[in-house]
């Protein structure tokens, strides 16, 4: 994978895209959680009154979810599917 390029373009390799990727879409599964974990803590009025956040917020971790089973090996999978049942666990609770 180091040698070889993908068909759209020489200036990187498979391996480079690959890893690039898979650093990519961590920090966004970790961007997600300090963004939504800072506006519970300190902002949850916000959070919680807002149908636009509350919504991004269960397609993005959902998203995730979807992703994880399918593209995933386990202990991310897991630790997404307990972000996703935390998730809805706390907006059920917000709502009630």
């Amino acid at each position: 994978m180091s040698e070889v390029s993908p068909v759209i373009t020489k200036e990187t390799t498979m391996w480079r895209c690959w890893v690039g990727f898979n650093i990519s879409h961590s920090m966004a599964a970790m961007l997600f959680g300090l963004i939504y974990g800072f506006l519970a803590i300190a902002h949850g009025s916000l959070l919680f009154s807002s149908p636009y956040l509350l919504v991004v917020g269960l397609l993005t971790v959902g998203g995730l979810f979807v992703v994880g089973k399918v593209y995933w090996f386990s202990t991310p999978f897991i630790g997404i599917g307990i972000s996703f049942a935390c998730y809805l666990a706390s907006v059920i609770a917000a709502l009630a």
